[in-house]
């Protein structure tokens, strides 16, 4: 293995380079035998930064894979397999090529005498401040484990969440989609050529049929124009909301949408209250855990408000205070969070609110998949209707005309 490492020699000249060894112990020892005082030693990466990040944006690790590896690393954990023995194992079986390197890295780091939170906070994109910090704490108290454990249950419930609202957000845009793309090859390549098939026959054109022939014109000589547009406006659009302005704004915009806003308020309450559950249970102070959950909830909105409670616990004050101050934030949490800061369970009525919210994006997740449906199909409907009047009436006249 080769190792990277900084020393002085003799004369307190700083001496940089690389060198060849079993271990980091055995590198530092090469070092000192040659009369160097080793300031750092570390093993150099097998994989370049620049490759890691191509492997990151192409692959990345999903929450499944995440989940999997958790719950892996647990098992083998209990089973009183050594730490670098039991990550080297969970990374040669996941089929993800980053998250491979990623395992490889930190058991590497773990065998030089690095602490595995340590090592995992150098990977911010695939391990989240959570769960570094609980693997932090389980390292501390002993606990490793246990608390590896809580980071897969956790992982677990944001997966089933995330996954809820995108499987009552697919079949609706799916539908979406390709109803514009079968809009926008219509208007373009089929209807001009049917619209001017009724000009020349001059018959009466009803206005909702002018309406047709002008829209079929301008995209049968502008449709480059108007998909350069669209492609430019989504384009223009995922880069606004990766902004931080931008993200706050569509944030926003997110939780007051009419029937989703709601299902989208539920699950961030739902993800706050679970992982502060679970952080207080670890016992992390209420701050830090604070600060924490304010990352993972993923909502800049739900973010500012937690983070003006973290504020208001430092100064003495309650997180109920601040809640009760926002709309955002449903009544039924703030007294839930208030009676745990008077009876010092905050974990445990907390835990309960996570369950009870969870239980309504389960319900609010089937109504809306039920309500879309024909809502859409409904839409669809009128849709087609109106294509189809626009174009049968004149065609109607015109074989009128010719009886």
């Amino acid at each position: 293995m080769i190792f990277k490492f900084s020393a002085r020699d003799s004369k307190g000249k700083k001496i940089e380079g690389k060198i060849e060894a079993v271990s980091n112990d055995t590198a530092v020892q090469i070092l000192q035998s040659r009369g160097l005082t080793p300031l750092f030693v570390v093993r150099e990466k097998e994989t370049p930064d620049y490759l890691q990040d191509l492997q990151r944006i192409w692959e990345g690790a999903s929450q499944k894979e995440l989940m999997i590896f958790f719950r892996e690393l647990a098992t083998l954990i209990e089973a009183k397999v050594p730490v670098v023995p039991a990550l080297r194992a969970v990374g040669e079986q996941s089929e993800n090529n980053y998250m491979k390197t990623v395992v490889k890295e930190i058991s590497d780091d773990v065998e030089d005498g690095m602490p595995l939170s340590e090592s995992m906070a150098k990977y911010p994109n695939t391990f989240s401040f959570l769960s570094v910090n609980m693997v932090k704490s389980g390292e501390v108290s002993g606990s490793l484990q246990s608390s590896i454990v809580f980071i897969a249950d956790n992982i677990e419930k944001n997966y089933r969440l995330t996954s809820k609202i995108k499987g009552a957000l697919y079949y609706p845009s799916f539908v979406v989609v390709v109803a514009l793309i079968v809009g926008f090859l219509a208007t373009s390549f089929i209807l001009p050529k049917l619209t001017g098939l009724i000009e020349e026959m001059g018959v009466e054109i009803p206005w909702y049929t002018q309406v047709l022939i002008i829209v079929s014109k301008f995209m049968k000589s502008y449709w480059w124009a108007v998909l350069i547009a669209a492609i430019g406006g989504i384009i223009g659009f995922i880069y606004y909301i990766k902004t931080e302005s931008g993200r706050k704004e569509w944030d926003n915009v997110k939780i007051n949408l009419p029937v989703v806003g709601k299902l989208y308020r539920y699950i961030y309450i739902t993800r706050f209250c679970n992982n502060f559950s679970v952080l207080l249970a670890s016992g992390i102070p209420i701050v830090r855990a604070l600060m924490v959950v304010s990352d993972v909830v993923n909502n800049r909105v739900f973010q500012g408000v937690i983070l003006r409670a973290a504020e208001e616990v430092k100064t003495g004050g309650n997180i109920s205070t601040v809640f009760a101050r926002t709309e955002v934030i449903p009544p039924i949490v703030t007294h839930i969070l208030k009676i745990g800061e008077e009876t010092g369970k905050m974990s445990e009525v907390l835990k309960s609110a996570s369950s009870f919210y969870e239980q309504e994006v389960n319900n609010m997740t089937k109504n809306i998949s039920t309500m879309i449906e024909p809502v859409m199909i409904i839409f669809l409907g009128i849709a087609v209707a109106v294509l189809v009047f626009a174009i049968l009436l004149p065609i109607y006249s015109i074989a009128d005309k010719i009886a």
